[in-house]
């Protein structure tokens, strides 16, 4: 298959509300996952909601990873899309998995950018 990249989403159920609120621990999470998949970090911007909830990117030059929380329902989405042949975003998804701790969690793979399959627009 002639993909441009593989897009991970991650759904993490049942998770410790505390620690979806905790920007400095999702930060680190993040960073470790990105830095365990053996992407290349540009730069990350994290922000913490009011009255909770944390937005988080984590820029690799092979493209991002990304994570939204709502802590109110123990609930967590994290997007790992990485283009190239030299990171294992699999191994990112691992890495967050087992630090969020969730109750239950399910991984969709995508492959982003067919080349050379015509694809049919939906508009």
């Amino acid at each position: 298959m002639n993909a441009l990249g593989k897009h991970l989403l991650v759904e993490l159920n049942d998770c410790n509300c505390d620690l979806l609120n905790d920007l400095d621990t999702i930060r680190d999470i993040m960073l470790a996952a990105a830095v365990g998949c053996g992407a290349t970090v540009l730069g990350e911007s994290f922000h913490r909601f009011s009255p909770q909830g944390i937005s988080g990117v984590i820029i690799i030059a092979e493209s991002h990873l990304t994570i939204h929380t709502w802590p109110e329902y123990g609930y967590a989405a994290a997007d790992i899309f990485t283009c190239g042949t030299t990171v294992m975003p699999e191994k990112a998804a691992e890495i967050i998995i087992d630090r969020f701790a969730p109750g239950n969690h399910s991984v969709v793979q995508m492959f982003r950018g067919m080349v050379g399959i015509k694809e049919k627009v939906i508009r």
